[in-house]
């Protein structure tokens, strides 16, 4: 029988540990909105709050709205 509560400590993959990447930034890569991305990411650590980074905000919405728009 399976252990109740969360799977954070599940074993990686071999995949996973070769491909070492966060799964989510591997989708952000994607995108191709990773600049936009990371940009957001500083300042948010810089600022500590979102309402000081609307730019960047801004810029990652709009990349991300793009991207959204070519696909099919």
């Amino acid at each position: 029988m399976a252990k109740p509560g969360h799977t954070w400590s599940r074993p990686k993959s071999e995949e996973e540990e070769e491909e070492g990447e966060d799964p989510m930034d591997a989708m952000i890569s994607r995108t191709g909105c990773a600049a936009q991305h990371w940009a957001l990411q500083e300042c948010m650590a810089e600022q500590r709050d979102w309402r000081h980074c609307q730019p960047q905000v801004q810029a990652f919405r709009q990349c991300m709205a793009q991207r959204q728009r070519q696909r099919p």
